[in-house]
């Protein structure tokens, strides 16, 4: 399989991508509306970040509880009850006279819950398209969020000035809805993956299991540092500009797809197994310039070539699929996710804790800095090249499954 056509012609693809691309739109209008609300009710940056990025926090416990669950539930079924817990906990936010700390407890929750939806989806995307097609697959989903939190961001922003906040984030439950109705009924009933309940002792067997492979360790930590550190700078956006954070965040979503588009369509291979680090410098050498205060286009040309080095993730999650035992591949892809989203809710509160000690523009430069530091100091315990894979499942997988590439 080599083309974007392809996959859509492969049953089931059409379903799943439109699932998912209804989801990250939920998920994007709801925290632009979020951070909104909160920044208005409180005028902390610290806490209009931990709205838009903190949830993500909440994954490390569900990654230490749940995550087994990603390869041991029936896939449409755990899909479409996940999409309507958001819907409801997203509809929730939006009551009247919620107090905040009520909204991030609802935030907190959904975030656990959240954990094994990573892995849900991907674990099912290698069963619709197959081993040849899981890259391209993997590639066109990456370019879908960019896409749509591009056209997202843009409506969230149209949203909170037409319909208040809370009128976005009833929009965004609306949203969550349909992802539910297209996985119910859009995708057919399919066993789970492997054999056995989710349980704590699962969950913490294969965890550790993942995360006793030196190499396997330097490529998840490379995957989560510097992505959550800008991130936590991307978190900045509302304090830092807040008539401006619908344009910027835009960008960001936007220099994504982009980066993604080539690095997952056009990047020759050689390329790809010396192009992690250097993308990974780019994700961060651009927010020095928000120190300096420039005008918004030069601002925003900055962010979408930043956002260019989240491709990074693709290049860095195909060498961890080359160092994971086939049993254990999804639970890599769902650790993978719910670490990411972890780190980036650590930068969230990092950066907003910097804002509040300095201002926002200066705490992105800071963590800037930080990522690059970290980018080099990863750099030398990164495997190169192919290192080949084992290919064995280990006791208390399942039954295994074959995956070759990506993020």
């Amino acid at each position: 399989m080599r083309t974007y056509r392809e996959l859509f012609r492969t049953p089931e693809f059409t379903p799943l991508f439109c699932a998912s691309t209804a989801q990250v739109a939920a998920q994007t209008v709801a925290g632009l509306a979020l951070g909104t609300l909160v920044h208005r009710a409180t005028g902390s940056p610290l806490l209009s970040a931990l709205a838009m990025s903190g949830p993500a926090l909440a994954q490390v416990a569900g990654a230490a509880t749940l995550l087994s669950a990603a390869d041991r539930l029936p896939p449409r079924a755990a899909m479409t009850g996940l999409s309507l817990l958001f819907g409801l906990g997203t509809a929730a936010q939006a009551i009247p006279g919620l107090p905040v700390a009520a909204v991030f407890v609802l935030l907190a929750a959904l975030g656990v819950l959240a954990s094994p939806g990573g892995g849900v989806r991907q674990g099912l995307l290698h069963e619709i398209v197959a081993t040849d097609g899981y890259l391209l697959g993997r590639s066109l989903l990456n370019l879908s969020v960019g896409a749509t939190q591009t056209g997202a961001f843009a409506l969230g922003g149209v949203l909170v000035a037409t319909l208040s906040p809370r009128g976005t984030l009833l929009a965004a439950a609306a949203l969550h809805g349909v992802a539910a109705a297209v996985a119910r009924w859009g995708l057919t009933r399919r066993p789970p993956r492997a054999t056995g309940r989710p349980s704590i002792a699962a969950t913490w067997r294969d965890n550790a299991r993942l995360w006793s492979s030196r190499p396997r360790r330097y490529v998840f930590l490379a995957l989560w540092v510097p992505n959550g550190l800008i991130v936590g700078c991307e978190s900045l956006f509302v304090a830092y500009a807040p008539e401006d954070a619908g344009p910027l965040l835009a960008s960001a979503a936007a220099g994504m797809l982009t980066g993604d588009l080539l690095a997952g369509r056009f990047l020759p291979g050689r390329w790809r197994r010396v192009l992690a680090v250097p993308l990974l410098l780019l994700l961060a050498a651009p927010y020095a310039l928000f120190v300096l205060r420039p005008p918004l286009p030069v601002l925003v040309a900055a962010t979408a070539l930043s956002a260019l080095g989240y491709a990074a993730s693709l290049l860095l999650l195909e060498r961890l699929m080359d160092l994971t035992p086939d049993g254990l591949a999804g639970h890599a892809l769902g650790l993978h996710t719910s670490g990411m989203l972890a780190l980036q809710g650590v930068g969230a509160v990092l950066a907003g804790t910097a804002a509040e000690l300095t201002s926002p523009s200066m705490a992105m430069a800071v963590m800037a800095a930080v990522s690059v530091a970290v980018t080099l100091t990863l750099a030398r315990g990164l495997p190169r090249g192919d290192r080949g894979r084992p290919t064995a499942p280990g006791p208390g997988t399942g039954r295994g499954t074959r995956w070759r590439v990506r993020r």
